[in-house]
């Protein structure tokens, strides 16, 4: 509610209303699983569960794309004006060279990118290894088990430095 641009602004209201219903519903599931609730369809919790994590988790990945675009589009314009002039064509250029040439050229920018800005790669980092859990619950994407084990262990890893080191933690504009 604080950020000043809309797109976060938006993406993190509604990361955050899901991320409340999950809770109950996660509440709920755990009143079943101890006896205070035993009548609850535990498969219809656990489906509202992960189909409101897995929003919750999209809209944050949404947001990281949203301040990686724009830390990107920064970066070229500062490498755009650090240019004086420009580089001419090397002998025996090619169309093949034109295609990887933008890709080296974009992933080359990302890297950049997000190497001024720890904590935007550390929370994109998170997001990412985070949403295999609920894609792999609902079906969209099922994975190995070990592939979300190893996904969980860099998500926690990600978690564990924004709160031993919270300068690294990414704040709203």
């Amino acid at each position: 509610m604080r950020a000043s641009d809309l797109v976060p602004r938006v993406c993190l209201t509604l990361a955050h209303l899901n991320r409340v219903v999950y809770f109950v519903c996660d509440t709920v599931l755990w009143g079943r699983s101890v006896g205070l609730a035993p009548g609850i369809d535990q498969e219809k919790w656990r489906l509202w569960a992960a189909r409101h994590y897995c929003c919750s988790l999209v809209l944050s990945l949404l947001r990281d794309l949203y301040e990686v675009s724009l830390r990107m589009e920064q970066a070229a314009q500062d490498r755009a004006a650090g240019e004086k002039s420009a580089s001419q064509e090397p002998l025996g250029y090619s169309v093949a060279d034109e295609e990887t040439e933008w890709l080296q050229s974009f992933l080359l920018l990302l890297f950049r990118s997000l190497r001024k800005h720890p904590p935007l790669l550390l929370d994109t980092v998170k997001n990412l290894g985070d949403i295999l859990i609920p894609l792999d619950q609902l079906g969209i994407y099922k994975s190995n088990p070990g592939v979300i084990g190893l996904c969980g262990l860099v998500s926690s890893l990600a978690g564990a430095i924004t709160v031993a080191w919270p300068h690294l933690r990414l704040k709203t504009p």
